[in-house]
């Protein structure tokens, strides 16, 4: 059964309302600050597996409306950043892209590791560390045609496909808790006034007018204009970056130059319309993502595939804790930084900013976590994991 972009959306909706249902009546998703679109999809993803096993319906949803959302998602990020939160998290911002850089390697090995033990091809392993954990789904369908026709890796789309996707539910679950028992354990609280970047803290009601909300929509399309430009621009220098990136871009550098260009002007950085903004286009993205997980489609690797994401899983965490969240300060942004690593390492970038709006909303801002994060996951480490993907298969072949 396939669902075009608007009954997709739909669908989205209902699966966010039932992950913000489920979170409001049960505390222990609250507490340990699972992010609603995680819960609600989640649920949804097990009741469209139910529906294949028990009636052979599959449903097909429309990415298309979801992938908006991303951008949409990203630019309101980059309209929120000023050039002196840049300036506070650069040396954060260099020492998390060293740690995150060396990381790839040790995931990549980690998964050869457990395929030689499981005595499978060890380019394997590659689809099980950072090629799906790091990457995402979007990172394995570009490198398993690569791994199954010029290394010969059997049923690679597969093994991929079903890592990334429970990476993204782990990475999704794991990150918010963490954080907060790191908050509580070290008594953390944030140091600055900022407002909430994503949403409003719980309990706070936020104020939005009309004018506001143009705004928000002129510098979104602004920026998206822009963004599309520069991706082209990219491209035709050789380049290869997602949309969300350049469209990102675009939004920090007009967030602070348009004031400065127009006398009078203020961008909607730090604004309510522009958290909200952020919020519902982050929550319908997750939530449309994780109702379309496919979980059941493990194969015949169903034992080395799960023995990966365990040792993964283990070491991501134990790495995030120990060091990480150590190297970055053991502060309040350290610990919601710690937050967004850990999903963005098991999962995707989504991820990692939706385990931190959870966390902020709950315990206050973190302005250098939500420029640092997108940064690191979203741009440096999808340009540095290629590289390294292809120097650990150069390695062991």
């Amino acid at each position: 059964m396939e669902l075009d972009p608007r009954r997709t959306i739909i669908v989205g909706i209902l699966v966010l309302f039932l992950g913000k249902y489920l979170n409001g009546k049960i505390s222990l998703f609250s507490r340990y600050n699972i992010p609603e679109p995680v819960t609600g999809g989640i649920i949804a993803s097990l009741f469209f597996g139910v529906l294949h096993w028990l009636f052979h319906i599959d449903f097909q949803f429309s990415n298309d409306s979801r992938d908006l959302l991303l951008v949409v998602f990203f630019t309101a990020i980059g309209l929120s950043t000023e050039f002196k939160s840049i300036i506070k998290g650069g040396k954060i911002l260099v020492y998390l892209s060293a740690l995150a850089i060396g990381f790839l390697f040790v995931q990549n090995f980690a998964g050869i590791l457990v395929a030689s033990l499981a005595g499978i091809d060890l380019d394997a392993g590659v689809l099980v560390g950072a090629a799906s954990l790091q990457g995402g789904h979007g990172n394995v369908v570009a490198w398993a045609p690569i791994l199954a026709g010029k290394y010969g890796v059997p049923n690679a789309m597969e093994i991929g496909m079903t890592s990334a996707t429970f990476g993204l539910i782990f990475g999704g679950i794991l990150g918010g808790p963490l954080a907060g028992h790191l908050i509580k354990k070290h008594g953390l609280e944030k140091d600055h006034d900022s407002e909430v970047t994503i949403g409003a803290k719980h309990g706070e009601k936020l104020t939005i007018d009309r004018n506001s909300m143009l705004k928000v929509l002129l510098m979104l399309s602004l920026s998206i204009g822009l963004g599309l430009y520069l991706n082209e621009l990219a491209a035709y220098l050789g380049f290869t970056l997602p949309l969300f990136v350049t469209c990102m871009f675009s939004g920090v550098v007009l967030a602070n130059t348009v004031p400065l260009m127009i006398p009078g002007m203020t961008c909607p950085s730090g604004s309510p319309s522009l958290a909200v903004t952020s919020e519902l286009s982050l929550g319908l993205f997750l939530a449309m993502a994780m109702m379309g997980l496919r979980f059941w489609e493990v194969g015949d690797q169903a034992l080395f595939i799960f023995t990966s994401l365990l040792v993964q899983v283990l070491m991501v965490t134990l790495f995030a804790v120990f060091i990480v969240f150590r190297v970055l300060g053991k502060n309040y942004d350290a610990a919601v930084i710690t937050a967004g690593y850990l999903g963005s390492s098991l999962g995707a970038t989504p991820t990692a900013m939706a385990n931190m709006a959870a966390v902020t909303q709950k315990y206050g801002a973190s302005p250098v976590a939500f420029m640092v994060i997108p940064v690191v996951a979203a741009f440096i480490i999808q340009v540095s994991n290629a590289v390294v993907i292809q120097l650990v298969l150069n390695m062991i072949n």
